[in-house]
């Protein structure tokens, strides 16, 4: 990673805030990470990159949530559980939801467009979303720069390996547990 930033310069935060439009904990958590280690990568242009990423591609799915809307579940039936679940969060916990979903593993990429499809006002989701991005960028950002200033240049490859080898086996063994149940459950 700072090899990367070495090399791409003020480039790699516009590829920061790309990964962030899509998705990017773990490229955040990594970049920063590397940066407290190494010094290479500025915290605040960071935060200020992911954070205007991850506001722009929430906007964007609420929109095309909003513009699509159920054509688009037609089309992709396997996301209508996602959605539904967004819906049901979104129903639940209101605001909360909005200012939190980020952080929700599996949600973020359905629930702008959940949220665009329930009918919320645009108004209200741009100013929230704006805050949440903000919250999820200073989190991650932060948690990447203690974790690399704790860790030194020297175990940083070995912790976010440990890391992600622990994230891998979590995903692996949710994935085979609910598999293993939804036979039972359906019948």
């Amino acid at each position: 990673m700072a090899e990367f930033w070495a090399e791409w310069g003020a480039l790699a935060y516009v590829a920061a805030a790309i990964w962030a439009f899509f998705e990017g904990e773990t490229f955040v958590l990594v970049a920063s990470a590397a940066g407290a280690a190494t010094g290479i990568v500025d915290p605040w242009i960071l935060m200020i990159a992911v954070w205007i990423g991850s506001y722009a591609g929430d906007q964007t799915w609420f929109t095309l949530g909003r513009k699509l809307g159920p054509a688009a579940l037609r089309r992709w039936p396997k996301a209508e559980p996602q959605v539904a679940r967004a819906n049901m969060l979104l129903e639940k916990y209101g605001t909360l939801f909005v200012l939190t979903f980020r952080f929700l593993y599996g949600v973020r990429n359905f629930a702008s467009a959940a949220m665009g499809i329930a009918g919320m006002c645009p108004k209200r989701f741009a100013f929230l979303n704006f805050f949440a991005a903000g919250i999820w960028a200073g989190t991650f950002v932060t948690a990447g720069w203690f974790l690399g200033a704790l860790l030194g240049p020297d175990r940083l490859l070995y912790g976010l390996g440990g890391i992600a080898a622990t994230v891998i086996a979590v995903v692996i063994l949710r994935r085979t547990v609910f598999r293993r149940r939804a036979p039972a459950g359906a019948a």
